[in-house]
């Protein structure tokens, strides 16, 4: 996923996400189809796809990771509450190129437990954070992926500064991913001035009428703003 990323280096890219549901928007397309999703996110020129497959609060199943797979070549993100060993090995299996590891809902040793054995079986660990002690215990990881959730996950609450206020802890080396929040072109924009690799966005794009065309605005104004990306402070 990350080698994708770096790629944009002069731009920042798209993670384009399947998402039937959440649990602060309800229902949000739940008679999607993941493949036809995926297809017109890979026509749109997105760079990967999380695919969230958690049916408890987000409606999802293995199965739709599995048919994107079949659907596309691009680098594919399980995006699921991911606590034990058994779920990276159904991952891979899944074709799962990349995981997402959420700090807040792992312990220390839980975290690096996951995270290494990841990357011993050549899944790439998005380590997602929302606060600086979180960010911390990223680091500390020696994390090259990490993921900044401007949705704070005990209110729902959405502040896309959360990128602003951790990017610039962030060593320039590592790939960084903005995730929630963003609806339109011009917040790309912004999140492209601060410095982020790619953004992730997942319910603006299952919403729209158009979801290709929604995922072009975003490469669109993320390859505008791009060419004047702020160094990260």
């Amino acid at each position: 996923m990350s080698r994708a990323l770096r790629k944009k280096r002069e731009s920042i890219g798209l993670i384009a996400e399947v998402k039937r549901a959440s649990p602060s928007a309800g229902p949000i397309a739940p008679d999607c189809d993941p493949p036809k999703q995926a297809i017109l996110y890979a026509e749109a020129g997105a760079d990967g796809i999380s695919v969230l497959t958690d049916s408890s609060f987000f409606s999802g199943s293995t199965e739709d990771l599995r048919r994107v797979r079949e659907a596309v070549d691009l680098p594919l993100l399980r995006k699921d509450f991911i606590l034990s060993e058994a779920q990276l090995y159904q991952s891979v299996i899944l074709g799962a190129d990349a995981v997402l590891l959420i700090v807040a809902a792992l312990s220390s040793e839980e975290l690096h437990d996951l995270y290494s054995l990841a990357v011993d079986l050549a899944l790439e660990p998005l380590v997602e954070v929302h606060n600086e002690p979180e960010l911390d215990r990223a680091l500390a990881l020696d994390a090259q992926l990490i993921g900044i959730n401007n949705r704070d996950l005990r209110t729902f609450s959405i502040d896309l500064t959360t990128t602003e206020r951790l990017i610039g802890f962030i060593p320039e080396d590592r790939v960084v991913v903005s995730e929630s929040g963003v609806v339109h072109g011009t917040q790309a924009a912004y999140l492209g001035a601060l410095g982020v690799d790619a953004i992730l966005v997942g319910e603006a794009l299952m919403r729209s009428e158009d979801p290709k065309a929604k995922a072009a605005e975003f490469r669109r104004e993320a390859t505008i703003q791009g060419g004047r990306r702020a160094p990260r402070k």
